[in-house]
């Protein structure tokens, strides 16, 4: 009898240990800090997806998660603030979104997990140690792949045949990373067209640089990832077109407002796909182990309204590949 009964305890206990867990878990409250250079994240479908990834983890605001909003509205000026109100807050995980927002964080703090979301080139930009094994407290997800810049120039050629030079936006000095800018020359280089590389310091630049753009003979505009046309996206891609310049742009959003056409990894899925680190690392995994993963699915979004607005007449051979034309 006691060998039986000692048999039931060890077996309820075996099966109460997982109920023990969850339910200290359950008595856990987290804090997750969002820090983006861009807009209020509430307003973000990139946000909100994140979110809805994490609902559907079981992490649920106004039960057992706190989030915390840092948004700079395009003002870089404003990061290291809020970077300290999220390390002084401290918070269990920083998501950030690009590379200028991940690096305040890995300044302000060695300890708190850092997940990037959009960080075109970690490992050259010095926020990790390799994809692999990233070696510190930053991990996540990359927003490009190897080749994928190339895309941006071919798809451009493609949709204006008659075009020998296109204009890039930079951000910076040392934007786009130097990986992509090499990716695009090639690209250039390959199909017979010219690049020229205006750097843009302030949302007030856009009209002018778009005027010398086309007064140099830029057949079009290349906008590769950046969270500074991207807060300020409708003003560049209206711009864009009082100035009948054709423009792709790294993610859809752009398309959505008038752009014209985009090529790049589906925002929303990699906001969900950031939940999944944070996840991880909330239960206990450590970044420096977790690999960064780079995007395997990128998408084609052609704004037809735009195209008519422009007098351009999308080839068929790029219609035909679009994921999803907006009329």
């Amino acid at each position: 009898m006691r060998l039986i009964g000692l048999a039931v305890m060890l077996t309820v206990g075996l099966f109460a240990a997982p109920f023990v867990i969850e339910a200290q878990q359950a008595g856990m409250v987290y804090q997750v800090g969002l820090l983006t250079l861009g807009s209020d994240p509430t307003r973000s479908g990139f946000w909100q997806k994140f979110l809805e990834a994490m609902r559907e983890l079981n992490y649920v605001e106004g039960r057992n998660l706190i989030v915390r909003r840092a948004f700079a509205d395009g003002r870089a000026d404003r990061l290291p603030g809020l970077v300290a109100y999220l390390v002084q807050a401290k918070v269990d995980v920083i998501v950030t979104t690009s590379t200028q927002e991940t690096a305040a964080a890995k300044r302000a703090s060695s300890t708190i997990p850092i997940v990037m979301t959009v960080a075109p080139d970690p490992v050259e930009q010095g926020l990790v140690a390799s994809l692999a094994r990233p070696g510190g407290n930053v991990t996540g997800l990359t927003s490009m792949a190897p080749g994928a810049s190339q895309k941006f120039v071919e798809l451009l050629r493609e949709t204006v045949p008659s075009a020998s030079r296109f204009a890039v936006l930079a951000t910076g000095p040392n934007a786009p990373p130097h990986e992509i800018r090499r990716e695009l020359q090639t690209a250039a280089h390959q199909v017979g067209v010219t690049l020229s590389f205006i750097v843009i310091k302030s949302a007030d630049d856009f009209d002018p640089a778009l005027a010398r753009a086309k007064k140099d003979g830029a057949g079009g505009i290349i906008a590769p990832l950046g969270a500074f046309t991207y807060t300020h996206r409708a003003k560049l891609v209206q711009l864009a077109v009082n100035h009948r310049l054709p423009g792709i742009y790294w993610v859809r959003d752009y398309v959505e407002a008038g752009g014209l056409m985009s090529y790049g990894a589906n925002f929303g899925d990699v906001g969900r796909r950031a939940a999944y680190f944070v996840d991880r690392i909330l239960k206990g995994a450590k970044p420096a182990e977790l690999p960064v993963e780079q995007p395997t699915k990128f998408e084609l979004v052609i704004n037809s309204r735009t195209a008519k607005a422009l007098g351009l007449t999308i080839p068929q051979a790029v219609l035909l590949r679009a994921d999803e034309i907006i009329q």
